[in-house]
């Protein structure tokens, strides 16, 4: 398992170091971490020269930044990627050392509950082909060293399979203890379908996925299913229990390309309420 950190030389870019370092403690993964520069323009002019002169020196102290954050227990492969466009830049570094996820961190732009989501990384959340794990603001000097507990958002809908797939390995990879939560949004529920028979479904749902997590995990491994009920998503959500250390886990919109991420408005909403890390898992690829 290798995963990939885009870093900069801020307190998102720290946070999602740290983060990442969580992420390789708990599954015993490699860690690389990224950060991406502009070109040299084409044509250079003595005042672009400077500038890009002083870019390099940036880069340099950018690298020796992130080494400065990156713990003594970890070990991390720092790389400056040039590229026009940060997305793109992370997405073809992606492929090039074969991470199996993009770690991000918030930065300037619209703020939602804990976690500040800029142009960068709400791109990532919508094209990246790997999971994204999204680290709170401050994480860097609140987070845990090590994933407590993991937290999957089951649904019925196409794509369910792969995130309830994605949670089982993980939970098993790192002996982490696996929270199923099926969510029940009063607003959201169809004219044809009461109340009663919502919550009916969920719990059968929550029921369907803790038999197949109890069939596919060690018999060691913890495993809880709850159901949680508000008159929107963010109600819902709320009145969940939340500890250090928790992780949650919810799959891609449907209207994701293939194999790639789309964070959806369900998850968009999660956002505004929750202060835990958030691991967005991309559709299947249907090609």
């Amino acid at each position: 398992m290798k995963l990939l950190v885009a870093y900069l030389a801020t307190p998102g870019g720290e946070d999602a170091v740290a983060f990442g370092a969580c992420l390789a403690r708990t599954f015993a993964a490699s860690l690389d971490i990224a950060i991406v520069i502009p070109p040299d323009p084409p044509d250079v002019t003595t005042s672009e020269a400077e500038f890009t002169e002083a870019l390099d020196e940036a880069a340099k102290e950018w690298v020796a930044g992130a080494e400065d954050v990156v713990p003594d227990d970890v070990a991390a492969d720092i790389q400056v990627v040039v590229d026009e466009h940060v997305a793109h830049g992370l997405i073809g570094e992606i492929d090039r050392v074969g991470a199996t996820m993009l770690v991000v961190g918030g930065s300037g732009g619209g703020i939602t509950g804990r976690h500040s989501l800029g142009t960068v990384v709400n791109d990532l959340l919508h094209s990246s082909p790997v999971p994204v794990a999204l680290a709170p603001r401050g994480f860097s000097h609140t987070g845990p060293e090590r994933i407590r507990e993991i937290t999957t958002a089951i649904g019925s809908r196409p794509g369910a399979e792969i995130l309830l797939d994605t949670a089982l390995a993980l939970s098993a990879r790192g002996d982490v203890p696996l929270r199923l939560l099926s969510l029940v949004s009063h607003d959201d529920i169809a004219a044809r379908t009461t109340d009663d028979e919502a919550v009916a479904r969920a719990v059968d749902l929550a029921n369907t996925s803790l038999q197949t997590a109890h069939q596919r995990l060690p018999d060691q491994t913890q495993i809880s299913s709850t159901v949680a009920q508000g008159r929107n998503i963010e109600e819902a959500v709320g009145g969940v229990e939340w500890n250090d250390g928790d992780m949650i886990m919810v799959g891609s919109s449907r209207l994701a390309a293939p194999g790639r991420l789309f964070l959806g408005a369900t998850a968009a909403k999660m956002l505004t309420v929750l202060a835990v890390p958030l691991l967005v898992v991309p559709g299947p690829d249907r090609g």
